[in-house]
Parts: C-alpha cells; sequence; structure tokens
C-alpha cells in the first residue's frame, strides 16, 4: 500500500501529463499501483479485515449484559464473562459495543423569554479559603443568570443549607432590582427534591414567583448556568488569591462588571444591554422577605450561649431562663430578649467555634459572685427595743443584794 505523499504525488504526475510507467520508474512501483492511485476517488487509507480477534468468545455474552444494564462498568463486565487479558483492551471493544444499547436522548433548542428564568446553581471554586480559625476550605458560589439576558449574579455562601441559599438568593434578587418568574433549581437538597421544602416554599410565594426543580437527566434545561461555571474556572480563578470569603466576594463582584459586558456569542449581544428588557418583564421585588434566615426562640440555658449552624455565640447571662429570639443572615448573628439586643457577633464560617463576647464574660462572673456570696441582712430596727430589767420583775427576780 501507498503512503499518502506517494498517491498526491502520482496524481500531480499524472495531471501534469507524465506516462504511468514513468510514474512508475521513478517511484520504484508497478504500474497497477500507479494506475490504481490514478483511479482512485480518494486518498489510500488503511481498512484491517475483519475477523475474529480475543474479544470475539465474550462479544456476545457482553451484549446480553448490556442489554440489562447499559452502564454496567467494563471492570463488572470483564468479571461476569471470565475475561483473563488487558482490561484495557477489553474497555475498548466494550466500548464499540455499548454504543449499540445506548437509549437515545435527543437535546431540544430552547428559547427564553424576557424575565421568564433565572437559572440558580452552586459552584465550588477549586481553591480553598482562609476562614477565621485559621483552617481552609471549599465553599460554595451561588450563581445566578437571567436566561433572555444572560446577566450573572453571583456570591460565596457559608453553606448549601436551606437558610443560607435562601439568603444568598435574597441577597442577588435585591442586587438584581426584580423577581424573574421562574428560578430553575436542579435537585439540590437544601432547596427540594421532587418538591421544595416549606422554607423554600414560603420563600416563592413570598416573591410571587415559581421555584422548578429539573427531573433527572435533564441538564440542558440548566446549561446556561453550568456553562458559566466552567468559564468561572478558566476565566476568574487563573491567578487569583484570596484572603477570606469577603475578599473572594469584593473581587468576584469586580470581575462579573467586566464579564457582564462582553458579548455573548450564543446571543450576539452583551448581557448588560439586554438586562434593562429582561427586568422589564420580570416581577417586582418585595421590600423584605421575614423569617429569613436562621431562626430560633430557645430558652437561654445556664451556659449562656446559642447555636448557629455548628458555632455557639454567647449572649448576655442576664437572661438566663428567659426565652430568647435567635436571628442570623450571612454576616451577623442577633439575639433578642422581649425586644432588647442581648447579644451581636459578626457570623464566622468556620466550624465548630466558640465565639464569646468579653462584657458576657464579666457579667456572668459579677452575677456568679453574687449567688455564691449573698449579702447577710442587717436586723430590722423598728424601734421596739425593750429594757432587760422588765423581765427580770415579770419573773419575780428582785435585785440580787450585796453581802
Amino acid at each position: 500500500m501507498i503512503t499518502m505523499e506517494d498517491w498526491a504525488l502520482i496524481r500531480r504526475l499524472a495531471a501534469e501529463g507524465v506516462p504511468k510507467a514513468a510514474i512508475a520508474r521513478r517511484l520504484g512501483i508497478s504500474r497497477n499501483t500507479v494506475a490504481a492511485a490514478v483511479a482512485s476517488e480518494g486518498p489510500p487509507k488503511y481498512e484491517r479485515r475483519p475477523g475474529p480477534t480475543s474479544f470475539t468468545p465474550y462479544k456476545a455474552r457482553v451484549r446480553a449484559l448490556l442489554a440489562e444494564t447499559p452502564d454496567m462498568p467494563a471492570t463488572v463486565l470483564a468479571e461476569r464473562v471470565g475475561w483473563s487479558g488487558s482490561i484495557r483492551w477489553f474497555r475498548d471493544n466494550v466500548n464499540r459495543v455499548r454504543a449499540d444499547h445506548r437509549p437515545i436522548d435527543p437535546a431540544d433548542r430552547l428559547t427564553w423569554t424576557a424575565g421568564d428564568v433565572a437559572q440558580c446553581d452552586l459552584w465550588f471554586p477549586p481553591r480553598k479559603i482562609l476562614l477565621e480559625d485559621g483552617s481552609r476550605t471549599l465553599l460554595p458560589v451561588l450563581v445566578m443568570t437571567c436566561g433572555y439576558s444572560r446577566f450573572m449574579l453571583a456570591r460565596m455562601i457559608p453553606t448549601r443549607k436551606t437558610p443560607d441559599l435562601l439568603l444568598g438568593s435574597w441577597s442577588l434578587l435585591e442586587q438584581l432590582g426584580r423577581v424573574p418568574r421562574r428560578l430553575i433549581w436542579d435537585n439540590e437538597p437544601g432547596i427540594g427534591r421532587r418538591k421544595v421544602t416549606e422554607p423554600v416554599a414560603v420563600f416563592a410565594g413570598t416573591l410571587a414567583t415559581r421555584i422548578v426543580l429539573l427531573p433527572p437527566k435533564d441538564p440542558e434545561s440548566k446549561g446556561i448556568v453550568e456553562r458559566r461555571n466552567r468559564f468561572f474556572e478558566t476565566s476568574f480563578m487563573p491567578g487569583r488569591h484570596f484572603e477570606s470569603p469577603g475578599d473572594f466576594n469584593a473581587q468576584f463582584t469586580d470581575w462579573l462588571l467586566t464579564a457582564n459586558a462582553r458579548v455573548v456569542r450564543t446571543i450576539k449581544a452583551r448581557p448588560v444591554d439586554l438586562l434593562g428588557a429582561d427586568k422589564e418583564a420580570m416581577l417586582p421585588l418585595p421590600p423584605a422577605v421575614l423569617h429569613l434566615g436562621w431562626r430560633n426562640h430557645v430558652r437561654l440555658g445556664r451556659d449562656y450561649y446559642v447555636r448557629i449552624d455548628t458555632n455557639d455565640y454567647s449572649v448576655d447571662p442576664r437572661a438566663i431562663g428567659a426565652r430568647v429570639d435567635v436571628a442570623a443572615d450571612l454576616d451577623v448573628v442577633r439575639v433578642r430578649h422581649g425586644g432588647r439586643l442581648v447579644a451581636e457577633h459578626p457570623r464566622r464560617w468556620a466550624r465548630g467555634m466558640t465565639i464569646t463576647d468579653p462584657a458576657h464574660v464579666a457579667t456572668a462572673a459579677k452575677l456568679r459572685h453574687d449567688y455564691q456570696h449573698p449579702a447577710t441582712p442587717a436586723p430590722a430596727d423598728d424601734g421596739m427595743v425593750r429594757d432587760l430589767s422588765e423581765y427580770d420583775r415579770a419573773f419575780g427576780l428582785g435585785e440580787v443584794s450585796q453581802p
């Protein structure tokens, strides 16, 4: 079989009028090979003759197993059929057979109208963030992308639990200034599986919007925001360093201003230019959402701390034994007793911390001292003190005579 270079040279020489015999002598090949190259409709390619291989005896059994379980791993298939050769060679052959048993899943072209939808997702930046206790951890970033304008909003949050997801969503909607008619989620546990959780339903009802949970294996319906997550990793993350979650959010917010001003290839427009039309068709933003965030109503024990997520925060010990209202957002923890503020702390994103206000410790020490050393009450002077001689006369005792 001749090479690609020889095939091209033969056809060029033949086109220039060089006789086939001369071409054969020049290249040292037969005249039949020259004639075949000139008459061919395409370049030469190697085609292996079909024949039995070491995989052939196992092929029928592999097909039968894949017909029942199309996603069965090649390692499991090898064990089931008794394969003892190279697993790589076996896997390559299985992949060729597997294509015949893979179900077809067509993907539709989706269009998004103005104001209709924002796709929501959690992105985990591939870099650990420094926290207050000196530890580092991967933290979630709540991302919201408007379907029509492709306008992006995002914020790092402490956890992927329901209170923080709703706090983050409200923060992003406040930045947007309007509410899309639908918020699309992909079965995030903190939002809901199959149906939304009760706090999420209350949140959606307050906003008058609808939260849509996508069915499994439907990535196209949330493809816009997922492509943005990959975009963040390749365009925002390289070369950056973050001192804290707040530093990350500050840098990310500044970068999003530039990113939203770039032309998006699929819509051939800049998100910032389409945002006005998108927002005009959205719902108005309510002034506030009540009972949002971490909330609890507990009786304060002798250990004058309350817990938010995994952290304990001190409270004025004068409220011990009383019911207190605990509330926390993404930034601050507040505790009230009868409407009076009895504790306020910056919220900590590290886990398992104990946060103490020195003033609470000093108050507790004074209360403990007063409890352990109660003051002895002074005898009451009611002006009723009597002369002891009156008792002597009452019992018939006279003055003792002197000898």
